[in-house]
């Protein structure tokens, strides 16, 4: 097995081009200039209305875990990892995973935040737990 088996490897302009901002530590996502509306995965048309008048911006980065699962691994593997689905503060639902706590502590309605991870030319959109009021990981 090569190394780029592990690569992602996106199809259509729009995955392309958010692939490479990603590889560049730019996290953009994009809007439909007619209706307004935000939207994640990349594509050429809004999901919303069917226009083409599509852009792209730069969230905030701010979200909230809607759903998380921990996937069990072997230590030798890596071990555990949480899967979270990430409601972002524009609208639009992403999946990714939450680092920087155990798999197991992460929690529906936790706020979190994006950031990218660029590594072997290819970026990775994570998010990190964002703390409360408290001062601890919500």
């Amino acid at each position: 097995m090569s190394t780029d088996d592990n690569k992602v490897k996106p199809e259509g302009a729009a995955a392309v081009m958010y692939a490479a901002r990603l590889a560049e530590g730019d996290f953009q996502i994009q809007r439909c200039r007619r209706c307004e509306t935000a939207f994640f995965y990349p594509r050429e048309l809004c999901p919303a209305c069917g226009s083409g008048e599509v852009e792209w911006f730069a969230p905030s980065g701010r979200g909230q875990v809607y759903a998380t699962t921990t996937v069990r691994r072997r230590a030798e593997a890596g071990g555990d990892y949480n899967v979270a689905l990430i409601d972002l503060e524009e609208g639009p639902r992403l999946m990714s995973r939450v680092e920087g706590i155990e798999p197991q502590a992460v929690a529906i309605g936790m706020a979190v935040r994006a950031r990218v991870a660029v590594s072997d030319g290819q970026g990775l959109l994570l998010f990190d737990a964002q703390e409360t009021e408290k001062g601890s990981a919500q």
